[in-house]
C-alpha cells in the first residue's frame, strides 16, 4: 500500500511539474536563436578617402548609430578604384552585422568590380541624396551655366573639370555635360571628392562636378562659385543656386544616393534592427538639420525601397555608359 501511494505521489508530482513547465515562459535564450546584437564594435567601411562628401556622411551616420546601438561604430576609409576596393571588401566580409558599408550610386559600373551590387549586399536603407553641383574656381569668368558653356565652346580644350573617378555619378555627370552642352572640357579624375576639392581650390582644375556636402562650406566662404545643381529641384542647402534646367540645360540631372548596406546573408533580424535605428536617426530634427546644412536631403527608406533604388539607378547609368561608349578603367 505504501509503495502504491508513493507511486501515485510521484506521478502527481511529475504531472504538476510538466504543467508548470508548459505554463512557465521559456528563457529568452530558448525563445530565440538570434544572438544579442551588437555585442562589440561595428566597422563601417567608407570606400573613399577621408575629407570627402562620402566620408562626411559616413561619420555623421556612424556617430548616431554608435549612440543608438550602444556600441562604437568605427569608420574605416578604404579608398581606391572609384570606391570599388572598399565596397569589394565589404561584399567579402563575414555577414554577421559587424561590417557595414556606405554605398553610392554607380558603385558597380567599373569593368570588373568583383561583386554584384544587386546580389552581394543586403540593403539596410537609404541615408540621403544630393545632386551633383557644377562649381568653378573664382578665376573662371562665368556667372552662369550658359556663360560657362559659351566659354568652353569658344576655346575647346582650354578648361578642365575635376571629378572623382569612374564609376561615380560625378564622373558620369561631367561626361553627360560635355555631350549635352556640346563642349570639350577635359575630364580629370581624382581618388575622391576631398583631393578634387583641394585641387579645385588651388586652381589646378577650373571646374568641378562635385557633391554639395564637399562643396557647401567653400561656396559659402566664396572660395568656389556655384553655377547650377543637376537636379529637378533646387537644393535646400543652396536655395539660390538654380537647377540646370533653370540655367539653360534642361534634362541635365545627376543625383548621388547614399545608403547603408551589409554583406549578403546578414541575418534579417539584424538588417531590420539597423534599418529601424537608421530611420529613427534620419527623422530627428538634429540629423535633418545637419544633413541639410551639409548639402543633402534626408532620404529614409525600407530595405526593399533601397534595393529598388539600387536597381533603378545602376541601370540608368549603365545605359548611359553603353550609349556614350565610355571606357571605365
Amino acid at each position: 500500500m505504501m509503495l502504491h501511494r508513493a507511486i501515485l505521489a510521484g506521478l502527481s508530482a511529475f504531472a504538476l511539474g510538466a504543467a508548470l513547465l508548459c505554463a512557465t515562459p521559456q528563457p529568452a535564450a530558448a525563445q530565440s536563436s538570434t544572438p544579442a546584437y551588437p555585442t562589440r564594435p561595428i566597422t563601417l567601411i567608407v570606400p573613399y578617402p577621408a575629407g570627402g562628401g562620402v566620408d562626411v556622411m559616413g561619420r555623421m551616420v556612424g556617430q548616431k548609430l554608435s549612440a543608438a546601438l550602444g556600441q562604437q561604430v568605427v569608420i574605416e576609409n578604404r579608398g581606391g578604384a572609384g570606391g570599388m576596393i572598399g565596397t569589394r571588401d565589404a561584399a567579402r566580409a563575414t555577414p554577421d552585422g559587424y561590417t557595414l558599408v556606405m554605398m553610392l550610386t554607380g558603385i558597380s559600373l567599373g569593368p570588373d568590380p568583383g561583386y554584384d551590387v544587386n546580389k552581394d549586399f543586403a540593403p539596410i536603407g537609404l541615408v540621403a541624396s544630393t545632386p551633383i553641383i557644377v562649381v568653378t574656381h573664382p578665376s573662371v569668368p562665368a556667372k552662369s551655366l550658359t556663360d560657362l558653356i559659351a566659354l568652353a565652346k569658344k576655346e575647346p580644350g582650354k578648361y578642365s573639370a575635376g571629378t572623382p573617378p569612374a564609376p561615380t555619378v560625378n564622373y558620369f555627370a561631367a561626361e553627360l555635360f560635355n555631350v549635352m552642352a556640346g563642349t570639350q572640357i577635359t575630364v580629370v579624375t581624382y581618388k575622391g571628392t576631398g583631393p578634387l576639392t583641394n585641387d579645385l581650390l588651388g586652381g589646378h582644375v577650373q571646374i568641378g562636378f562635385n557633391t554639395i556636402p564637399a562643396s557647401v562650406s567653400n561656396i559659402a566662404a566664396g572660395a568656389l562659385h556655384a553655377i547650377a545643381v543637376a537636379a529637378p529641384t533646387r537644393s535646400a542647402a543652396l536655395p539660390d543656386v538654380p537647377t540646370a534646367a533653370e540655367a539653360g540645360l534642361p534634362g541635365f540631372e545627376a543625383v548621388q544616393y547614399y545608403g547603408l548596406a551589409a554583406p549578403a546573408g546578414t541575418p534579417r533580424p539584424i538588417v531590420e534592427r539597423l534599418n529601424r535605428e537608421l530611420r529613427a536617426i534620419l527623422v530627428t530634427d538634429d540629423m535633418k538639420k545637419r544633413l541639410i546644412e551639409a548639402g543633402s536631403d534626408p532620404t529614409p527608406s525600407t530595405p526593399e525601397e533601397y534595393a529598388a533604388n539600387i536597381k533603378h539607378e545602376e541601370g540608368k547609368w549603365a545605359d548611359l555608359v553603353k550609349k556614350l561608349g565610355l571606357k571605365l578603367e
